[in-house]
């Protein structure tokens, strides 16, 4: 499973549309994710302190979009201590693998860590 973290206006945009897709898929030309174990610290470095967000929980599986591990845009690929590839979907997110909606809400600080329904979920 991998993780997209956006707006509950973005969501909803999408199932009106019957397909998810973030501005980051006409700018970089794919929507960026993130692992389970990525996903709290790509949004502390990305959206810290935002308020309101969701986590799109997507199986990989059911994508018709193809999905591609590849080094962090801006960096990363020649650094050795590195070394996480990053999912990226290049195509818009069909609905039918989105197989949950999650509140991804910061603590009093602003941070962001994984959500108990993740863990509860998703990590055994």
């Amino acid at each position: 499973m991998i993780l997209h973290i956006t707006t509950p206006n973005e969501w909803e945009k999408a199932m009106l549309e019957g397909k998810y897709s973030a501005p980051s898929l006409q700018s970089d030309g794919f929507i960026h994710c993130s692992t389970i174990k990525q996903t709290a610290d790509t949004a502390n470095i990305f959206f810290r302190g935002q308020k309101g967000l969701i986590l799109l929980c997507i199986d990989e599986k059911k994508l018709k979009s193809v999905c591609k591990y590849e080094y962090p845009v801006g960096g990363g690929q020649h650094d050795p201590t590195v070394g996480n590839l990053f999912p990226h979907v290049y195509g818009p997110i069909n609905l039918s693998a989105v197989i949950k909606v999650v509140d991804f809400p910061t603590d009093d600080n602003g941070f962001f860590k994984l959500p108990a329904d993740i863990i509860t979920a998703f990590c055994r």
